[in-house]
């Protein structure tokens, strides 16, 4: 899988990110629907494979050296260039939680203690009933299936706890690896926004897609639970 961008994001120079087929997607999280106070702490996803966790500062360095290399950050908003950059986009990502507007996990595989890449999901309007999400990975983890396990439980996050009804995503046209993903994971693909993303002097066009949460629960029976910490 690869980098998705997601689209009109302010932020310090963050690392932003990124469906025609039936969802075979994983029951619902073991919490209930709207229960978890993430606003005040977001909580910890353990999957079967990697566990998705609030950034912390020490997730600096690692983050610097996913986001910058060139097979991810070709396609992303333009990240921090420096540790400093990330820490402050850390800081960031925890007060946009706090005020309710976005949040972002960290993503872990299991055996290790080190980021590998990030989701983002944020509010496009006031009640988190519509959203746009982002993700970028590391690309030495790209078709190990850490992307499809991390995206479902974003996405159950997001429908079960956020409350979103739509979730948004947009990747330039170009991506075929960030497309694909979206795709995989059963996202439908809306249409073409065109010139939409500017990256490094080019502007590209993008595709839109979108994630219903009737359909997403549809298609959950066969979903492998996670657990809520």
């Amino acid at each position: 899988m690869a980098s998705v961008v997601n689209g009109g994001q302010s932020a310090p120079a963050a690392p932003s990110t990124p469906h025609q087929a039936p969802l075979a997607l994983l029951p619902s999280p073991l919490v209930a629907p709207g229960t978890s106070d993430w606003r005040a702490e977001l909580p910890t996803l353990v999957g079967t494979a990697l566990t998705l966790r609030e950034l912390r500062l020490s997730d600096a360095p690692c983050l610097l050296a996913t986001m910058t290399a060139e097979a991810v950050a070709r396609f992303i908003t333009t990240p921090p260039g420096t540790i400093r950059g990330f820490e402050r986009f850390v800081a960031w990502s925890g007060q946009e939680r706090r005020q309710g507007s976005a949040l972002c996990f960290a993503v872990v595989p299991d055996g290790g203690d080190e980021a590998i890449g990030l989701f983002q999901v944020r509010r496009v309007d006031g009640s988190f009933e519509t959203a746009e999400w982002g993700f970028a990975i590391a690309s030495a983890h790209w078709g190990t299936g850490c992307f499809v396990e991390a995206a479902r439980m974003v996405v159950d996050f997001a429908v079960d706890t956020l409350g979103v009804h739509r979730l948004e995503a947009r990747s330039a046209v170009a991506n075929g690896r960030g497309n694909g993903a979206l795709r995989k994971v059963g996202a439908v693909h809306e249409g073409v926004l065109r010139r939409a993303f500017h990256k490094d002097g080019r502007v590209m066009d993008q595709a839109l897609w979108s994630i219903l949460a009737d359909d997403w629960r549809q298609a959950r029976a066969r979903r492998i639970p996670f657990i809520l910490h």
